[in-house]
């Protein structure tokens, strides 16, 4: 409730003569900010929101007093102050028409800003999704709307809701060829980025982090930030020749070695096993989702290390037994073998598995083609092994040959003769 002293100001100033008002309200609010307790500050404020919206002033006389309220209601510290004036207010030019369409704009991004200071960012998103951005007063630029969008973009995104962030993030496609703002084009791919993370769309995170990090007007800390947000992405992506691809492009950058995570990168980069030591290490680096279980109770991380610890496995043997691979992963043998059957039948890796023999065979690199079938593949491959040997060996034999008949040439030519 209003204090006793801007009640009996308001009511004073109401019923004085229509060419005082305007400059007795705006005494009024001076002293309201100066003045007043943190515990009337709102209520004293909401009772001069009323006022100067209130039949005792017209149109021309309440737009200029509101416009200077915003503007020093915006410079109000206190968030929960903001939030509870900002709700009155919203409210009460809700049935004001376009009349106050600016003022009612500005009111909503404070009132935005101040449930953002809170960390409510979903009820910060509802607020923005209410700004007319389609107006008959004036025309609001691509610019404009850009960053409205994509401060509800990012507000969805604290919350963990991609889908409604997707929803914004494509209006914002609809005009991002001609926004000029640069920050609001960056944030547009950082977005982007946070949008693949969340779905845990890895690769094309990784690749949207690394063209972020690539930004020359961003400062050299937050680029360096991008680039390993760029690498931990492509750790987390399912392993394969897509991956190892990214692995190297990220590998071979020059400012690589100045990331956290460099020391993964490098041993996925060569494909080399990593310990649950360093996993653990790597772990502490993630955000929550990251580590969220998947349909077979492993987190998004255990699934993959355990991929690329397999695809290690594939460097290193010929073949190996299942019992022996699930050994070498941590795991039990039945999940050894249910991962490498789907990276076989996905491409992700070559080779074949013999359950005769509880063996897998690995075949070099794989091709990133999903198979529809194992026939083809194993039909005549003990052959073409024996064609590959024998051409080997004719092709040693034909190099001696020649070093005997470079080095010793009478020699030769006297047992060809023969």
């Amino acid at each position: 409730m209003a204090s006793a002293e801007v009640t009996s100001a308001i009511k004073s100033i109401e019923s004085a003569p229509t060419a005082d008002r305007s400059s007795r309200y705006a005494s009024l609010l001076q002293s309201i900010l100066t003045s007043s307790s943190s515990d009337h500050l709102a209520a004293n404020l909401i009772a001069y929101a009323q006022s100067i919206l209130g039949d005792a002033l017209g149109i021309v006389a309440s737009r200029p007093l509101l416009a200077t309220f915003v503007e020093q209601f915006g410079k109000v510290e206190d968030a929960e102050v903001k939030i509870e004036v900002g709700q009155k207010v919203k409210t009460l030019l809700r049935g004001k028409g376009t009349q106050y369409e600016e003022q009612d704009t500005q009111i909503k991004e404070i009132l935005a800003g101040a449930y953002e200071d809170e960390e409510e960012y979903a009820k910060s998103a509802e607020v923005l999704k209410e700004i007319t951005l389609d107006s008959s007063q004036k025309v609001v630029s691509n610019d404009d709307k850009a960053k409205v969008w994509i401060r509800i973009v990012r507000c969805y995104l604290e919350v963990d809701d991609p889908t409604s962030a997707v929803f914004h993030l494509n209006k914002i496609k609809t005009v991002i060829h001609s926004v000029t703002d640069k920050t609001t084009r960056l944030m547009f791919q950082l977005s982007q980025a946070r949008i693949y993370d969340s779905q845990r769309a890895f690769l094309d995170a990784s690749q949207a982090y690394y063209t972020l990090s690539l930004e020359t007007v961003i400062d050299e800390d937050e680029r360096i930030r991008a680039l390993s947000s760029a690498i931990i992405c492509a750790v987390l992506a399912p392993a394969g020749p897509q991956r190892g691809k990214m692995l190297a492009k990220l590998y071979k950058d020059e400012r690589a070695n100045q990331a956290d995570n460099f020391s993964i990168l490098e041993k996925m980069f060569l494909d080399r096993l990593l310990s649950p030591a360093e996993v653990k290490a790597f772990s502490a680096q993630l955000q929550p989702h990251h580590l969220a279980k998947t349909a077979d109770g492993s987190t998004v991380l255990d699934k993959a290390v355990l991929e690329h610890n397999l695809l290690g496995a594939s460097k290193l043997y010929n073949n190996i037994g299942i019992d022996q691979l699930g050994e070498l992963l941590g795991t039990d043998a039945d999940k050894a073998e249910d991962y490498a059957a789907k990276m076989l039948e996905q491409g992700r890796l070559a080779g074949y598995i013999d359950q005769i023999d509880r063996l897998i065979y690995f075949e070099g690199e794989g091709s990133g083609e999903r198979k529809t079938g194992h026939t083809e593949r194993i039909v005549g491959k003990e052959l073409r092994k024996w064609d590959a040997n024998v051409q080997g060996l004719a092709e040693e034999v034909e190099k001696v040959t020649t070093m005997i008949q470079n080095q010793y040439p009478e020699f030769y030519a006297s047992h060809m003769v023969h």
